[in-house]
């Protein structure tokens, strides 16, 4: 259980190595976050805040491997849990440090996806995981199929724009480093990329950047001969900072 909760909190961006073995500290994140006194959210109580924890598994250094593979890459229109692991496994084949990763590997992280994710799946669980207020992963239309899954593409309305768009600005940090601009496009399709993390329609996306845009100073959304780009003049991780403050401040 202890090894559980410690590769959670890392892959949450909670906690990270104190640099003496066996040691962890709070990161500079999980302390803004759930700091008992000055933490946005210290008890995870707003719904927001699982959006904004689903997004860390999107920003390197991968720790959950078969998640960056599935939200990125799997196109399966539907899928079982062995079709779902299979997918990944035969996508990590492509990459030659995942190569030696037992499929019994993927089948489990697969498992764990859709317990995570998919409030029906394996209902008798005895504690229902809070990530499945998402719905981002829901039971296919096939009646025939009470196994069968997709990621759901449809309109997140408990995804907050402020939430999404600091995710925007540290995938510009994290991925285009001294970069000022990026297009509609990498933001929706790129890999690991939020469109893809939170599995967004390219008109949520560009809306959704659209509004926010209009509240800061120093980013911009454009269309130029049908190329829509967001620009921004400061730093990214300021301003993906500025958008997490602002929209926890507006809960107080």
């Amino acid at each position: 259980m202890v090894r559980s909760i410690r590769f959670w909190c890392q892959l949450f961006r909670l906690l990270e190595d104190a640099g003496r073995p066996g040691q962890m500290k709070s990161t500079r994140f999980g302390h803004e976050l759930l700091d008992t006194e000055t933490g946005w959210d210290p008890y995870l109580e707003d719904p927001a805040t699982l959006w904004l924890l689903h997004w860390q598994i999107f920003k390197p250094p991968f720790l959950g491997i078969s998640w960056n593979i599935a939200f990125s890459f799997v196109t399966l229109s539907e899928f079982s849990l062995s079709e779902l692991a299979e997918a990944i496994q035969l996508r990590a084949r492509e990459y030659p440090g995942l190569r030696s990763i037992a499929k019994s590997s993927f089948e489990k992280d697969s498992s764990c996806m859709l317990r995570m994710y998919e409030s029906g799946f394996h209902e008798r669980a005895d504690i229902r995981c809070p990530f499945t207020e998402l719905r981002i992963i829901e039971p296919a239309t096939e009646e025939l199929r009470s196994d069968c899954f997709r990621f759901s593409t449809g309109a997140k309305r408990s995804l907050p724009d402020l939430i999404f768009m600091s995710a925007v600005f540290e995938y510009a940090a994290l991925w285009f480093p001294g970069q000022r601009s990026l297009s509609l496009s990498q933001i929706v399709f790129d890999p690991n990329s939020p469109g893809m993390a939170f599995r967004l329609s390219e008109t949520d996306c560009g809306c959704r950047i659209e509004q926010i845009c209009r509240q800061l100073q120093n980013a911009l959304f454009t269309d130029t001969s049908g190329i829509r780009q967001l620009q921004f003049q400061a730093d990214p991780m300021d301003l993906a900072s500025e958008c997490l403050k602002n929209y926890y401040k507006g809960l107080r």
